[in-house]
């Protein structure tokens, strides 16, 4: 079966590796728009129409399609199940719900762009499930460029390394699927009480029920 992943950059071409790795018997088309990147920093209304626009292609080859952006997932996703209702649509969202769900975490910190963070579905999602959990939110607005564009340096997480120890954080969560692409050097730099919470493996569980469904 083929399946799509659609992100705004490179975080897409990995996740697709990590899911293929999962899935080895299924095949995923992967799109980007490196053009417009990022997202992160665009109004609402531009990111909806920049993911309708780039996933065309995936459209007319699958009916699974993995939104590996968050902010397109946070800003776009409920559009695009009303325009395209006969597809099958997965997004990535900050796992703020498995991180705060965790008895030990009294505080966990969301790495994620400005459009993600202001949007609705993760307001939302803060809500729900991070009551009596306190949630920081650092700037990283320039990160998915400097990713994208092979400009970050491990020394650019100085200050969330800092800023997590001084904090006694008990989780950070990668909240773009830019960040996969430095989640070892984080790791690396972090301490080990401080857990790393990224998506993937949600996302696949998912994909897993709807390839069920769907055969």
């Amino acid at each position: 079966m083929k399946i799509g992943v659609f992100d705004s950059g490179m975080g897409g071409k990995i996740v697709a590796e990590r899911l293929q790795k999962i899935f080895p018997e299924h095949q995923f088309l992967v799109v980007n728009d490196r053009e417009h990147l990022p997202y992160g920093n665009r109004t609402p209304d531009e990111i909806i129409r920049l993911t309708n626009t780039a996933i065309q292609p995936l459209l007319k080859q699958t009916k699974i399609i993995i939104i590996a952006c968050n902010t397109a997932t946070a800003v776009a996703i409920a559009d695009l199940r009303k325009k395209y209702p006969e597809h099958e649509f997965i997004g990535f969202e900050p796992a703020v719900k498995p991180a705060a769900s965790d008895t030990k975490a009294r505080k966990i910190m969301v790495l994620a762009t400005p459009a993600t963070l202001k949007s609705t579905k993760y307001l939302t999602l803060k809500e729900r499930f991070a009551e009596g959990v306190t949630v920081i939110e650092p700037d990283c607005s320039t990160w998915a460029l400097k990713i994208e564009n092979g400009k970050f340096s491990v020394a650019d997480l100085d200050p969330i390394i800092e800023l997590a120890c001084n904090e006694k954080i008990d989780a950070i969560v990668l909240g773009c699927t830019h960040y996969l692409g430095i989640e070892n050097d984080l790791r690396k730099k972090l301490p080990p009480n401080i857990e790393v919470v990224e998506p993937v493996a949600a996302v696949a569980r998912r994909l897993e029920q709807i390839i069920h469904e769907l055969c």
